[in-house]
């Protein structure tokens, strides 16, 4: 299957203003924002047709980003996380965190191997001039040593809570 060809998609989590604005340019209201040594979780519901809610976790020292989409039933039953990789910094001096998605995700199912996709995108931006051969290779290493360590330590929740020193938290852990 063909990727479409695109530059690396941007958000911006506006902490002070409680918004989330997408790669669109949509400005979005967000529940919750929790800041942490090591990241940013946020929360809000979602207008889209294939989910109503979005959690996600920044985490830039790892160049990750950990994203949990409460599907509507029957579309994509099984995938617990989705992990873009990717540059995530912040807070900047108004408080706002940034991502920049550098074309590589991996998807996670409970008792499946993480799978890593979109690899035809992130050598079709690089060809286009959209990511750097540094940027390329710093997301190749991001991806494998993520899954790796998923792998390694039984599966990803497992390798980022260790990564991070605590458990990263969603909304349906009890």
């Amino acid at each position: 299957m063909a990727a479409d060809l695109h530059p690396p998609k941007r958000e911006i989590f506006d902490v002070p203003a409680m918004t989330n604005t997408d790669n669109k340019g949509f400005v979005r209201p967000v529940l919750e924002y929790r800041l942490t040594e090591y990241g940013l979780y946020m929360s809000r519901t979602a207008d889209h047709p294939r989910f109503n809610h979005l959690e996600t976790w920044l985490l830039p020292a790892l160049g990750l980003r950990a994203n949990i989409f409460h599907f509507v039933d029957g579309y994509r039953d099984g995938q617990r996380l989705y992990v873009d990789v990717g540059e995530f910094s912040g807070p900047d001096a108004d408080g706002r965190w940034h991502a920049v998605d550098w074309y590589l995700d991996l998807v996670d199912r409970p008792g499946e191997a993480l799978e890593l996709i979109d690899v035809d995108e992130l050598f079709l931006a690089h060809a286009a001039g959209f990511l750097s051969l540094a940027g390329a290779e710093d997301a190749v290493r991001i991806a494998t040593t993520t899954m790796i360590g998923a792998a390694s330590s039984g599966n990803i929740q497992l390798w980022l809570n260790g990564q991070v020193g605590e458990p990263l938290t969603w909304l349906d852990d009890s």
